[in-house]
Parts: structure tokens; C-alpha cells; sequence
């Protein structure tokens, strides 16, 4: 079979294979690029790189002037040089930054709380674009009043709104929350709109033709088809919000991956920033998982051909979960989650439907493996 036939398919084999020789090409041409931005430094004894604690008004200009000539003087006799990566920094000395990362920057720490912050985002903007999409769609004199203001809402600069969010909701994590969920609405809504529209009306007139109230069109044909095509739209769209996270945690660094890269960056400490970059990707990656999995549970029959059992139960623990996880971020957002109680409340349920998911998936691997 041509590896170069026109969207020709791949044997798993092959798919396998080749993804590791381009992660290996990825490294190689990483490494050599960092190779060729390298600069030799010249080792001096006693020299102290810290910058003058006072340089003001009032500095002694000829002193300045006197201990840069004696560095140049320096740097010009040196006669030994080691090798520093100024630009890019090398794969291996990435690798090497993590165990500072955990130890003395609370790598973890950070990135969950910039997973929480995300995924209350994630929970507002899902809960906020889903119903006004539905609605400005479906209702000619919403659609009239508010489609042209929706289509209009991607071209707000983000970035320019922070003044705004700042003074509306403060510089603690509501205004973050707030600002993560507004990215992805604004991307996330006109889709719903789109995806309204695409529903196909061999559905419509079937259910039409079976005297179907407006609401049991809406209930049978509306949200099963659009939420069908939604749960894809919405993987791609959250992941925005990691674009946005640098921005929203700068203001008022109060933890979180975003400000940590921030100040890493700030620090020259490029290895560093490379890190928090992988770890970035490693987590995007793995909500990927998490949402495809979450779509194969709520609709088998846009995966699957036929109905194992243990989907019913799995489908019931992945509701349950996402239902605790919503009810945990709106208690978040109206009266915070400083009540003992309710957190173990929240825990309780959570547990109890992550078992229950547990304990569908056995039946389905079990039901498969007859298969």
C-alpha cells in the first residue's frame, strides 16, 4: 500500500510505527536547532552577574562606566568557555527541569488549580451557550433580534477585555472563571446556532408527520441530534481556554500554570518554560481522552453498531459525575466551597457515580470479549 495515496488509510501497524519516527525526526530536529542557536560563555572566577542594586538619578555614571570596561576586559581575556543554550534550550536539560518543577515550583499545585479554573469555564460556557444557541436558532423573532450580534461576538479582541472583567468581577478567580467561560462562548455559541440549523429535516418531517408538539421536537430530534455533533465541537472549542490562561492568571498572580510559565519566562529560565509547555500539551491531551470517552458513553450509537451491555450503567456514572460536577461548580461560583458538607457531599456522590461508571465498564469489556 503507497504511504503517498491520496487520504489513503494506514494499517494500525503503521500509524504506530511512523508516530514514533515523527516524535524521534521531532526531537533530532529540536536538538539540532538548539545546537545551532547555542553561544559559548566565557567562565569567569569571581565575577558576579547580579546587576547594581541602585541605578538611579543619583548613580555614579564613571563607577558604571569603569566596571563594564572592567568586564569587557574580562570577558576578552577569558580562556575558558562553556556551552549555553540562550535561545532553545535542548530536550534533555527540559527533562531536567522537572524535578525543580515539582520540588521547589509546585508543578502540580499549579496545574490543578488552572484545571479547576478551566474546567468551571468549561461548565459555565456549556451551560450559558447551550440554552441561548438553542433558543436565538429555533425561534424566528430571537434569531432576528440577536444572529447578527452572535456572528459578530468572534471578532471581540479577548485580550482587550481583561480592564473590563476586572472591574465587573475583581482581580480573585471569579474574574478568571469569568473570563475562560466568555472565551469559549464566544466561539461556542455560533456553533450551537450552526449546528441547530444542520439538523435535517427527513427528522423534522417524520416527527411532523407524527403530530409531535413543538416540545417533542425539541426533546426527540432538536438535542439528540445537535448534541450528537455538539460533543466534538466543544472538545476542540475548551481548549481555548488554555490560550487564555496565561492572560487571566497574570492578573493578580495567585498561582497557576499560566502565571508560573509567566514568571519562568520572565526569569530567562527557558528550560523551564518549555516544561510547562509539555505538561500544558500532556493535560490538553488528556481532557481530549476524557471528552471522547464521555461521547462514547452519552451517544454508543454515533461509536458503536451495536448495544453492549454495561452501556446503560456506564452512561448513568458518566451523567452522574458530570452532574456532580456541575452542581460542584455553581455551589463554586454562588457560595464558594468552604462548607465542609457540602464538600463531602460533592465527594460522596462523585465517588459513588465514578464506581457505578466503574462497574459498566466491567460489564462492557466482559460483554465485548464474548463478542
Amino acid at each position: 500500500m503507497s504511504l503517498f495515496k491520496l487520504r489513503g488509510p494506514l494499517t494500525k501497524q503503521q500509524d504506530v510505527g511512523l508516530g514514533i519516527i515523527g516524535i524521534l525526526l521531532f526531537i533530532l530536529v529540536w536538538w539540532g536547532l538548539a545546537e545551532a542557536f547555542s553561544q559559548q560563555r566565557p567562565i569567569l572566577k569571581d565575577f558576579d552577574t547580579t546587576l547594581p542594586s541602585s541605578i538611579g538619578e543619583d548613580v555614579d555614571r564613571a563607577m558604571l562606566d569603569s566596571i563594564a570596561r572592567a568586564d569587557s576586559i574580562a570577558f576578552a581575556n577569558a580562556t575558558e568557555f562553556e556551552k549555553v543554550y540562550p535561545l532553545l534550550p535542548t530536550p534533555l536539560s527540559v527533562v531536567k527541569s522537572f524535578s525543580s518543577l515539582f520540588s521547589q515550583d509546585q508543578l502540580i499545585p499549579n496545574a490543578l488549580k488552572s484545571i479547576w479554573r478551566n474546567v468551571q469555564g468549561y461548565i459555565w460556557a456549556v451551560l450559558i451557550a447551550i440554552p441561548l444557541g438553542f433558543i436565538i436558532a429555533l425561534f424566528p423573532l430571537f434569531r432576528g433580534l440577536f444572529s447578527r450580534q452572535v456572528d459578530a461576538m468572534r471578532y471581540l479582541p479577548l485580550t482587550a477585555l481583561t480592564g473590563l472583567f476586572v472591574i465587573w468581577f475583581g482581580l480573585e478567580d471569579k474574574m478568571k472563571v469569568a473570563f475562560l467561560a466568555f472565551g469559549i462562548i464566544v466561539y461556542l455559541l455560533p456553533v450551537v446556532v450552526q449546528r441547530v440549523y444542520e439538523v435535517s429535516d427527513v427528522y423534522l418531517k417524520t416527527v411532523f408527520t407524527l403530530g409531535a408538539s413543538n416540545w417533542h421536537t425539541i426533546r426527540t430530534v432538536y438535542i439528540p441530534s445537535v448534541m450528537t455533533q455538539l460533543m466534538d465541537d466543544i472538545r476542540v472549542l475548551t481548549a481555548i481556554s488554555w490560550t487564555y490562561i496565561i492572560i487571566a492568571e497574570l492578573l493578580n498572580k495567585t498561582g497557576g500554570i499560566g502565571s508560573l510559565i509567566y514568571i519562568k519566562a520572565r526569569q530567562g529560565q527557558i528550560p523551564k518554560v518549555f516544561a510547562i509547555l509539555i505538561v500544558i500539551i500532556l493535560i490538553g491531551l488528556l481532557q481530549d481522552m476524557i471528552f471522547v470517552y464521555i461521547s462514547k458513553r452519552l451517544f454508543p450509537h454515533k461509536h458503536y453498531k451495536s448495544f453492549f451491555k454495561g452501556l446503560k450503567e456506564s452512561r448513568f456514572g458518566v451523567l452522574a459525575m458530570l452532574g456532580t460536577l456541575t452542581i460542584a461548580v455553581l455551589a463554586s461560583g454562588f457560595f464558594g466551597l468552604s462548607s465542609t458538607v457540602l464538600l463531602i457531599g460533592i465527594a460522596v456522590i462523585a465517588l459513588s457515580a465514578l464506581l457505578f461508571a466503574l462497574y459498566g465498564e466491567f460489564l462492557i469489556f466482559n460483554a465485548k470479549e464474548r463478542v
